[in-house]
């Protein structure tokens, strides 16, 4: 009797639902801007309409949400902005781009020092919302996983890629859930190091509508170990006398940002480097994949896994930014040359880290020392650790059987 109440309440909630919510409202953001890059992708490059377009389809959504705003929302974005602004300006410093190291790890720092230093006003709150901006990127996402990667990748490629993402994925969360580590955790981190990084943890905190203070530990700690992971693999790979194409899979496959796979394929040759790219490049495909199979069993399983839920309750439940993230996807596919959907991805990739930015800014402005440094912290760490161990012996297992012939 209980269990139809509580289905019933679903039902009704899902019935009475409208557009009007932030899944909705950052998906028709992200369309906005995207279709901006499509119709004018020379004023997308310039700074001052970039900011211009995001902060009025930012402060609109905000009014359309039903908030009322006396005037702190642009003042609070536009300090927002500046600070993530900012932590583009830091990565764009020689020694620290040599390092690998993200925007999006100095905006969390940046947001972190100013939270518990100074404090964050209340009048500033009205913008500090990182869900809102990350849903917004995650469509803008979408238009760079193009499926002309896929035949870039080639067979073999694509055959490393899902051998060790399911294997990698599957292994950390069995190893996280084994040590303690909640589901939800759990999820953000086998995707981190299955996949893609930065952006796999991105995708997944927004398709189980995880919390943003445990993404953003993800997100430091993926950028923070691939940065030696950068410059220990390419020696081990140099003293196993690995060939370049051996060494460029094993680091595509293992090292979790671009940045630092292009930099640690570099060490080896240009060979190697190549190889490197392709085979992340192929990961970076099956993450939409990924984003939408955990979309579905997150919105499935809910808050209680004894209830069954009907067809309108997990349309509920779902996260509407997946669709925006795969409509963009095949449309930046299939809708243009390959050239030309190339050409404009890289556009929206301006777009779509600035918004990344703005989200982590605000995760560290709502984040507070005492929520980093908690005791399970240091589970979560060496859980992370041992996946990465497991995903780096596995990937050169595969890579030297699949490309020890090139």
């Amino acid at each position: 009797m209980a269990k139809n109440i509580y289905l019933y309440l679903w039902q009704r909630k899902s019935k009475t639902s409208s557009l009007k919510n932030e899944d909705w409202t950052a998906t028709l953001i992200g369309g906005v801007i995207l279709l901006f890059v499509v119709l004018m992708p020379g004023y997308m490059k310039n700074p001052a309409v970039l900011f211009a377009l995001i902060a009025v389809l930012s402060y609109l959504g905000y009014l359309f949400l039903g908030n009322r705003d006396k005037g702190q929302f642009i003042l609070s974005f536009v300090i927002i902005y500046a600070l993530a602004l900012l932590a583009d300006a830091i990565t764009d410093v020689a020694f620290v781009k040599k390092m690998g190291l993200e925007s999006v790890f100095f905006s969390v720092l940046i947001g972190l020092i100013i939270r518990n230093t100074a404090g964050l006003p209340r009048w500033m709150e009205t913008a500090v919302r990182s869900e809102y901006y990350i849903k917004a990127g995650l469509v803008i996402l979408g238009s760079s996983i193009l499926f002309g990667e896929i035949m870039k990748a080639g067979s073999v490629g694509m055959i490393q890629a899902v051998i060790v993402v399911l294997s990698v994925w599957y292994f950390s969360f069995w190893i996280s859930r084994k040590m303690g580590v909640d589901s939800e955790m759990s999820m953000m981190l086998s995707s981190s190091v299955s996949i893609c990084g930065v952006s796999a943890a991105i995708a997944t905190c927004g398709a189980i509508k995880g919390d943003p203070k445990k993404l953003s530990f993800i997100v430091s700690l993926v950028l923070i170990v691939a940065i030696p992971m950068m410059y220990i693999l390419p020696f081990f790979a140099k003293w196993m006398g690995l060939s370049e194409q051996v060494a460029g899979a094993w680091l595509g496959g293992t090292i979790d940002t671009t940045a630092a796979v292009v930099a640690s394929g570099k060490f080896i040759g240009e060979t190697a480097e190549q190889y490197s790219v392709i085979i992340k490049s192929a990961q970076n495909v099956l993450l939409g994949v990924a984003a939408f199979a955990i979309s579905i069993y997150w919105s499935y399983k809910g808050t209680n896994s004894d209830i069954r839920p009907s067809g309108s309750v997990l349309w509920e439940r779902f996260p509407k930014f997946v669709l925006g993230f795969l409509v963009a996807s095949l449309i930046f596919s299939f809708a243009f040359e390959p050239a030309t959907g190339k050409s404009l991805s890289k556009v929206a990739q301006e777009s779509r880290g600035l918004l990344f930015s703005l989200a982590f800014v605000c995760i560290g402005l709502e984040t507070s020392f005492r929520d980093i440094f908690k005791k399970e912290n240091s589970t979560y760490i060496w859980s992370f650790l041992i996946a990465q161990g497991f995903n780096i012996v596995l990937t050169l297992i595969v890579a030297w059987f699949l490309f020890r012939s090139f």
